[in-house]
C-alpha cells in the first residue's frame, strides 16, 4: 500500500473520527475586504511550529508524501481548534485583482486553508519575483495556527496556465499522452513541478485524469493524455509521480469523468449518459491510478448524473461515496471551483452542501465570508454533522503538514513553500535546474511529434521554408529553431503552415498545435501534430524537417484517417 493510502487509512484511529482549473473570476471585492479579526488561533497555540510534528524522522523521505504522522499530527492540531477556526480550514480563498495583502488578511481572519493563485491576480507580464511575492505574502498568513497556507495554481499547460512567463512554458498533457513514455512524462513533469515550488506554490491542479472524446469535447480535449484508459492511466501515474518528487501536492481531476461530455461546466451544468455504475469501468481507471500513486488529492467535477440531472457532481454524496468506495481514495477530495456557471446555489450555501455530501476542500467559492458563515450555521444548527468537518479538515491539514516538512528538511521549494528549498539556494543550482526543465521538456516534445500523413522521417532534409499561419510568437519561436537547424526562412522553398486554419491552404506542410482531430483532414502531403505551439514543440518540427528527429509520437485519440505508424519504429 502505498503512503498516501497508508497515512490516511489510520485516519479513523488517529482522531477517532466518523467517516468522511477551471474557474470564473471571482465578484469584485472578495480578498479586498478586511473582516473582523475571529481571535487568537487555538491551534497554533497548541501545535507550535509545524515542523514540531513533522520532521525528517517521519517513516517517508519528504518526497513519499503524507505519512501517517502527519495524520495524527493534523487530528492532533483539528481537535484543538475552535470553531471558527474548524469551518475555515475547508475553505480556499479566490480573490479579484492584485491586492494579496487584503488576501492574506482574509486567510488569516477567516482561518481558511489557502487561497489560489489566477492570472488575474497578477499584473500583467509578471514575472518570478512577483508570484514569489505573491506566495510569500500568502504564506505568512499562517502566523503561529500550526500548519501552513495552502497556495495553489492551476498550472496544467497548454491552453490551462495561469502564471504566463513567470512559469516555464508546459505543453497540454496530450503531448505526453502521444509520446506514451512515462520516463519522458516524469522527468518533465518533475521540471514543471520544481519550477512551481520555487515560485512558492504548495499545490497544483493537475493533472488532468479525464478521457476525452476529441473533437465534441469542448472543455477538456487535449488538457487530457487522450481516449484509451490504460494510455491516460500511465500518463497519470507518471505526472502525479513526478509533481510528489518535488513535494507539490497534485490534483488528479475532473472525478468521475468530464471528457465525454460535451457542455462546458463554466457556463452551465453537463450531464452524463453513463451513470457512476457505468463510468466505474473505463472513466475510473486513470483516478484509480492516480490514488495507487498517492495523489494527495482528487478534484471532483461539476457533472450531473443519471437520476440528479440538477445536481452537480461536487455537491452529491454518490459522487464522493463512488470515490472513496470504488476508487478506494482517502485523500483530499477537492471540488472544482465553486463559482463556476454549473453551480447555482448561493450565500455559502454550495460550499455547506459540498462539505456535507463529502468533499474536503471547498475550493474558490464566490465569497469566503458567506462560506464560512454558511458553514458555522450548519455546524451550530447541525445540519452539517462536525464529524465530517472534523474529518475534512484533518485530509486538509495532513496534506499542509507535509508542506512543511518538505520545506523543514530542505525538499525541493523555494522559501514560499515552506523553507528554501535547493531549487532556489544558488544561481548555480538555478542554471542546473533550467537546464534540466530545457532538456526534459525538449525530450517530451521530440517524442510527443506524430505523423498524420507523410512519412516518419524526412529522407530529404528541407533547406528553405515560407512560413505561414500561427500567432506572431509562433512564428518567431519556428523561424529561430529553423535557423538554428540550418534552414533558411523567407520566400520560397517549403511552405509550412502553422495550424491548420487559415494559412494551411496549399501548404506542403501543416503543423498542427491545436489538438489531431483539426489537423487531420488539412490536405497537405506531410501533416504532423505536435499538440502546442510552444518553442520546444516548434523546434521539434524543424529538426523533423531537416532529418535529425525521427517522428515517435502517436495519436492519443482516434482519428479518420491513416495515419502511419511512427511509434512502432
Amino acid at each position: 500500500m502505498d503512503a498516501m493510502r497508508t497515512s490516511f487509512g489510520v485516519l479513523g484511529a488517529a482522531a477517532a473520527l466518523v467517516l468522511a482549473g477551471c474557474s470564473s473570476a471571482p465578484p469584485d471585492g472578495e480578498g479586498d475586504e478586511s473582516p473582523e479579526p475571529t481571535g487568537a488561533s487555538a491551534a497554533g497555540a497548541a501545535a507550535g511550529d509545524p515542523g514540531e510534528h513533522a520532521t525528517a524522522d517521519s517513516e517517508a523521505p519528504p518526497a513519499d508524501g503524507v505519512t501517517d504522522e502527519d495524520v495524527e499530527a493534523a487530528a492532533d492540531i483539528v481537535a484543538d481548534m475552535d470553531d471558527d477556526e474548524l469551518v475555515g480550514s475547508v475553505v480556499m480563498l479566490t480573490y479579484n485583482g492584485t491586492d494579496v495583502d487584503a488576501a492574506a488578511d482574509v486567510v488569516s481572519e477567516r482561518h481558511l486553508a489557502g487561497a489560489i493563485v489566477m492570472g488575474y491576480n497578477l499584473s500583467d507580464g509578471a514575472g518570478a519575483d512577483e508570484v514569489r511575492g505573491v506566495t510569500d505574502a500568502l504564506a505568512a498568513a499562517a502566523g503561529d495556527r500550526g500548519w501552513p497556507v495552502a497556495i495553489g495554481v492551476d498550472q496544467e499547460g497548454g491552453p490551462v496556465a495561469r502564471l504566463d512567463d513567470a512559469a516555464i512554458e508546459f505543453p497540454p498533457l496530450m503531448a505526453a499522452g502521444a509520446a506514451d513514455d512515462a520516463d519522458i512524462t516524469r522527468a518533465a513533469i518533475e521540471a514543471q513541478g520544481a519550477d512551481l515550488r520555487n515560485l512558492g506554490f504548495t499545490a497544483d491542479f493537475a493533472p488532468v485524469a479525464d478521457l476525452t472524446i476529441g473533437a465534441d469535447d469542448p472543455v477538456i480535449n487535449l488538457r487530457s493524455p487522450g481516449d484509451d484508459p490504460e494510455r491516460v492511466s500511465e500518463v497519470v501515474d507518471a505526472a502525479v509521480s513526478g509533481y510528489t518528487a518535488t513535494g507539490l501536492a497534485s490534483s488528479a481531476k475532473h472525478f468521475p469523468g468530464h471528457g465525454a461530455l460535451t457542455v462546458d461546466s463554466h457556463e452551465d451544468l453537463p450531464v452524463s449518459e453513463d451513470s457512476l455504475d457505468e463510468l466505474a469501468g473505463d472513466s475510473f481507471e486513470p483516478f484509480r491510478t492516480a490514488t495507487e500513486a498517492g495523489a494527495p488529492m482528487v478534484l471532483v467535477g461539476h457533472i450531473g448524473l443519471p437520476g440528479a440531472e440538477d445536481v452537480p457532481g461536487t455537491l452529491n454524496p454518490d459522487v464522493y461515496d463512488a470515490l472513496r468506495e470504488d476508487v478506494g481514495f482517502d485523500g483530499v477530495a477537492v471540488t472544482d471551483a465553486l463559482n463556476m456557471g454549473a453551480v447555482t446555489e448561493e450565500s455559502g450555501q454550495e460550499t455547506v452542501k459540498a462539505i456535507a455530501a463529502g468533499a474536503d476542500l471547498a475550493l474558490m467559492p464566490p465569497d469566503s465570508g458567506e462560506a464560512v458563515a454558511a458553514l458555522s450555521e450548519a455546524l451550530e444548527s447541525g445540519d452539517l454533522p462536525r464529524e465530517r468537518i472534523v474529518e475534512a479538515a484533518t485530509h486538509v491539514v495532513a496534506m499542509q503538514l507535509w508542506q512543511a516538512r518538505i520545506g523543514a528538511v530542505g525538499g525541493t521549494g523555494g522559501e514560499g513553500a515552506g523553507g528554501e528549498g535547493a531549487a532556489g539556494e544558488s544561481a548555480e543550482s538555478d542554471e542546473d535546474a533550467s537546464a534540466a526543465a530545457d532538456g526534459a521538456l525538449t525530450d517530451l516534445a521530440d517524442a510527443s511529434l506524430t505523423v498524420l500523413a507523410g512519412e516518419c522521417s524526412i529522407e530529404e532534409p528541407t533547406d528553405a521554408v515560407t512560413v505561414t499561419g500561427g500567432s506572431d510568437a509562433a512564428r518567431a519561436a519556428f523561424t529561430e529553431a529553423a535557423e538554428d537547424a540550418g534552414m533558411t526562412v523567407g520566400e520560397g522553398g517549403t511552405t509550412v503552415s502553422l495550424g491548420a486554419g487559415e494559412g494551411a491552404a496549399g501548404a506542403d506542410v501543416v503543423v498542427g498545435t491545436t489538438g489531431p482531430w483539426n489537423a487531420e483532414d488539412a490536405g497537405a502531403d506531410t501533416i504532423v501534430e505536435v499538440y502546442d505551439d510552444n518553442p520546444h514543440a516548434l523546434a521539434a518540427v524543424a529538426k523533423y524537417l531537416t532529418g535529425d528527429l525521427e517522428a515517435a509520437g502517436s495519436s492519443p485519440v482516434e482519428l479518420s484517417v491513416d495515419a502511419p505508424d511512427c511509434a512502432a519504429g
